[in-house]
């Protein structure tokens, strides 16, 4: 698989959209500082002045290059969508307000507002539709310790992206890497901290299935998201 990187991409964007091209922003766990080689993503908010059909073909070429390079697709916006959609994607948005690096053009997210109850509503709202999943997802993995282990790896980074969001109900600003955001917010919330550890070292290969009690483990990840989830719903 050829590496892509986000200037190299943006370069592409640059050539296919021309004048229609208004901001490149790259967010997420390599702006933030926390990016892991294995297991991570190059997260990316692509803001265009017309998002019609024939301006999204345009992009079909160099996104799906793209994601051959191991990359999901970028998001779409126009800059009002982008504004319009700030009651929605508080979680997003905040995230990127706090950790980008603008690749091209404008710095978007600047001036956009986010309200705090918004917040609150999309954290619980996030957090159930997780529990949800995982559930549904754990009667198919249940007898094999390896999917099991595949289903908390694969759903740890965006637990934890939840995880910050849920400490910015408490205090801000939140930590940027998702791991001390963790250990803050078990400060209001309590939480089984080694869980968190034994996944994201099963993840990164620290740490081997056949050391852990997947069925265990996965019982602790549990609790601990239902616990976020009736703290903020208190909130």
């Amino acid at each position: 698989m050829k590496k892509m990187s986000p200037e190299q991409f943006t370069e592409k964007l640059k050539t296919v959209c021309s004048d229609n091209l208004q901001a490149v922003v790259l967010y997420g766990s390599a702006a933030a500082g926390d990016y892991a080689a294995k297991g991570s993503d190059y997260n990316l908010l692509v803001v265009l002045n017309d998002l019609s059909p024939a301006a999204l073909r345009s992009l079909a070429k160099p996104v799906a290059a793209w994601g051959r390079a191991g990359n999901p697709r970028p998001l779409l916006f126009t800059s009002k969508r982008l504004t319009d959609a700030a009651d929605v994607f508080p979680i997003e948005l905040l995230d990127m307000r706090d950790s980008r690096k603008v690749l091209f053009g404008d710095d978007v997210i600047a001036g956009i507002h986010l309200d705090a109850a918004n917040l609150r509503l999309q954290v619980e709202h996030e957090l159930r539709s997780a529990l949800i999943q995982l559930c549904r997802s754990y009667l198919s993995v249940s007898e094999s310790p390896r999917r099991l282990a595949a289903l908390l790896t694969g759903s740890l980074s965006g637990v934890l992206t939840l995880f910050r969001a849920a400490l910015r109900l408490y205090e801000n600003p939140v930590p940027a890497e998702k791991f001390q955001a963790l250990e803050k917010l078990n400060g209001y919330v309590p939480l089984n901290l080694e869980s968190f550890r034994q996944i994201q070292a099963l993840k990164t290969g620290a740490l081997k299935i056949k050391k852990v009690d997947a069925e265990q483990l996965f019982a602790e990840y549990l609790k601990s998201i239902e616990a976020v989830v009736d703290a903020v719903d208190r909130i």
